[in-house]
């Protein structure tokens, strides 16, 4: 037995979603077609500037795009996983689930 053995996946792993908000930012992202900054706040319970932090990451590595725009007189924007983003995440979660799969 080598010593990689069980480490089927890791190499499939983006540094950039080990963080846990920015994975689930990716995920909730990847199930809805677009979410305001308001939302995902709620949601991931984050304080304004941790995820204005993460989002920036995300952004700047082309993962989300951002729409700001005026509601009713706001500004709100709205977040859009790009289709590097969605790949990286479809990625980065099949290297997770093969490191599961070798734990058995």
């Amino acid at each position: 037995m080598s010593e990689a053995d069980g480490l089927d996946g890791l190499e499939a792993l983006d540094r950039l979603l080990d963080h846990r908000v920015r994975l689930a930012i990716t995920v909730l992202l990847a199930r809805h077609r677009r979410m305001s900054f308001r939302r995902l706040k709620d949601l991931l319970g984050e304080t304004d500037g941790s995820l204005g932090a993460h989002l920036r990451k995300l952004e700047d590595e082309g993962y989300v795009t951002a729409d700001k725009r005026f509601e009713d007189r706001k500004p709100i924007t709205w977040y859009t996983l790009s289709r590097a983003g969605r790949s990286a995440v479809r990625r980065h979660v099949r290297g997770l689930a093969d490191l599961i799969d070798g734990l058995e």
